[in-house]
């Protein structure tokens, strides 16, 4: 019976790869000819890059990819990239062999180079396209994409040689940019950027809390003594005589105070309650006594507005937001959907708002709020930390701290009910470290956000604890602890790290959307869905991550086959089919978690006899060779004996006990 059943998948198998044509020849793309641009699977660039090079009329060198054993032509944004997608061992591995590989042609388009390095072309003209074999790349010149330099690709030697000569470069062939890119290129690097970032929210942090030091000029209260004796304390310890103001009576309102005390110095309020809708307007320090000194907004409006860089708010509690969220809209030319952004939450009324405000130091301040807490427009640098944002219930309300083109650093702060912690808009190069966050929508939610690094956070009860959107690239997500929520990490975008975060106890532990990325020594475990992939081009690394305990360790994406290893070495899975023969830590069977056999090998005798059977090791071997067969599907084809992280793991099963 089981030389009739074998054999009878052997001739199945046979007769199935005759019928479907995929063992193509790879010449075999003679025919073929270039789609529109839309209807390619693309990568290489972020929607936020194309979409802003669409807008200012900048051109990005493109290509696309037929491949043998993919029903999708893959479009790539940039020279690089195409290379990388033409030769890469993993493309071809997933996808077979390039059938034809078309390029942008710049031919007789006169392309310019702006003073940035950008390509435009002047009264509307749109490229063409020209096989990658047949065209020119002028290599060496500033020309540049927002992925960096770039190579300019044209169908005819001489008008390749006309801007090579305009622009100080020189002409390649295909073959000779395939050698240069494979020559120059170096192994992926899997360790996230954290180390630089880090530096810089340091050196943020320690020139914004330079304005703790400012000296006293004024101090405000509205008890008569008690004003009168901290001055008389100040002076004595400082040698100076600050300005006692006592409210009511000295000065109408703390508004005018803070008008009249000179630039670089701090004002000085004592326990108490203070009227407040305040605007700063100059370099200056406003400094509470803790939670007792309390700025009350009366319900109507933003309580603090400060318009220049270098002002402080600290110790003291905020209360009395106003609940609107309107506004003028600053940018005549911003998207709808960016124009409802700014208008809606950044324009609308917070605690705090921060605008124009570079190196400004919000520090120590409580803040209870049915709107935003702390809102920042275009305030590089500034840095929010050791807050508290007490929001409203049931994911209503709007932000705890919005920055909105603006850099910012948000630490070791705490953040409960409201939308989100805190939500970055356009915000590149953030850096939010070492919060507690419960009880909200998203924790940290990026809308067209690059180069973030958000590290050592603790999250729990929330819809989402990290949501990634809008297709950024070089975030780092790093470190973080994401526990009894809906989803723990959601990404996209591309040519990002997200490693040694901890997801447990959730619906769905990690959501992999990127392309490009790296992720290693995660710990995902004991969550209903692992990790879900939502990719269709799979070409992230995804290695050396502990994915234990789930009640369905992964729901595969589009992508016909991922293949989660990197050199060798493939995730932790728990016991799984095969034995560790050669001593190196890694089972000598691949591992399928999307495959119900697989899955039940570790549980069932009968499933772990199948699962090493000839005719499941033939069908995974057929399949292997046929990708265009493959149903959707991840494969650890190394996986791991033991644990990435077992500290981790024993940490969280205490935890959960």
């Amino acid at each position: 019976m089981k030389a009739v059943t074998y054999g009878a998948i052997v001739v199945a198998l046979a007769l199935l790869l005759a019928g479907t044509g995929l063992a193509a020849d790879p010449g075999g793309g003679a025919e073929l000819s270039p789609v529109p641009f839309d209807r390619t699977l693309t990568t290489g660039l972020t929607g936020v890059d194309v979409d802003r090079a669409r807008a200012s009329g900048r051109v990005i060198p493109r290509g696309q990819v037929f491949y043998s054993q993919y029903e999708y032509v893959v479009g790539y944004y940039g020279t690089d990239a195409l290379v990388a997608g033409a030769t890469g061992s993993r493309q071809t591995a997933q996808f077979g062999q390039p059938l034809a590989v078309f390029v942008t042609d710049l031919a007789g388009t006169d392309p310019r180079l702006t003073e940035d390095g950008y390509v435009t072309l002047p009264n509307d003209t749109s490229p063409g396209w020209t096989r990658a074999e047949d065209a020119w790349f002028v290599v060496g010149t500033p020309a540049r994409t927002p992925a960096g330099p770039t190579k300019v690709p044209f169908a005819d030697r001489a008008a390749a040689r006309s801007f090579a000569t305009a622009h100080d470069g020189r002409v390649v062939d295909w073959t000779t940019l395939q050698d240069r890119l494979a020559d120059d290129g170096a192994a992926a690097d899997h360790r996230p950027p954290v180390a630089d970032r880090q530096r810089w929210a340091d050196r943020a942090v320690e020139r914004a809390r330079e304005s703790r030091d400012r000296p006293v000029s004024t101090v405000v209260g509205t008890h008569p003594g008690a004003v009168a004796a901290a001055a008389d304390r100040l002076s004595a310890s400082t040698n100076r005589s600050p300005t006692p103001v006592v409210l009511g009576e000295d000065a109408p309102t703390l508004d005018a105070v803070l008008d009249d005390a000179p630039a670089n110095t701090t004002v000085r309020l004592l326990p108490g309650r203070y009227d407040a809708n305040l605007a700063i307007e100059k370099p200056l320090t406003v400094a509470g006594s803790g939670t007792e000194t309390v700025l009350d907004g009366g319900g109507d409006g933003t309580v603090v507005t400060v318009d220049a860089p270098a002002v402080a708010v600290t110790d003291l509690r905020i209360v009395g937001v106003g609940t609107a969220n309107t506004g003028d809209v600053e940018s005549e030319d911003a998207s709808a959907w960016d124009r409802h952004i700014r208008l809606g939450y950044g324009h609308g009324d917070a605690a705090i708002r921060l605008r124009d405000a570079n190196r400004s130091l919000i520090e120590r301040v409580d803040v209870e709020t049915p709107s935003n807490g702390i809102v920042a427009l275009d305030s590089d640098g500034a840095v929010v930390r050791a807050v508290t944002v007490d929001g409203t219930a049931g994911f209503d309300g709007s932000m705890s701290v919005l920055p909105m083109y603006s850099r910012l650093v948000v630490e070791d702060s705490h953040f409960d009910g409201g939308r989100d912690a805190v939500y970055a808009h356009y915000a590149d190069g953030m850096v939010v470290r070492d919060n507690r966050v419960e009880h909200l929508r998203y924790g940290v939610h990026g809308m067209f956000t690059s180069d973030v690094l958000v590290a050592n956070n603790t999250i729990h009860d929330v819809h989402t604890g990290i949501n990634v959107m809008s297709r950024p690239t070089g975030n780092a997500l790093v470190g973080n602890h994401v526990r009894d929520s809906s989803v723990g990490i959601v990404t996209a975008g591309s040519a990002s790290h997200v490693t040694g975060n901890v997801l447990a106890d959730n619906e769905v532990g990690l959501s992999i959307g990127t392309t490009r990325s790296t992720y290693r020594a995660n710990t995902v475990v004991d969550n209903e869905v692992g990790v879900r992939s939502t990719t269709t081009l799979p070409t992230n690394d995804v290695f050396e991550n502990d994915i234990v305990g789930n009640d369905r360790a992964v729901s595969p994406g589009l992508a016909t086959l991922e293949q989660w290893a990197v050199d060798g070495r493939g995730n932790y899975w728990g016991p799984v089919p095969g034995v560790d023969r050669d001593g190196d830590g890694v089972v000598d069977r691949a591992y399928d978690p999307t495959d119900a056999v697989d899955r039940s090998a570790r549980r069932s005798p009968v499933a772990n006899a199948l699962a090493h059977s000839p005719a499941a090791t033939l069908l995974d071997q057929f399949q292997g060779a046929a990708p265009g067969l493959r149903r959707p599907s991840v494969v650890d084809p190394a996986p791991l004996t033991d644990p990435v992280a077992p500290d981790r793991l024993r940490t969280n099963n205490e935890t959960a006990a």
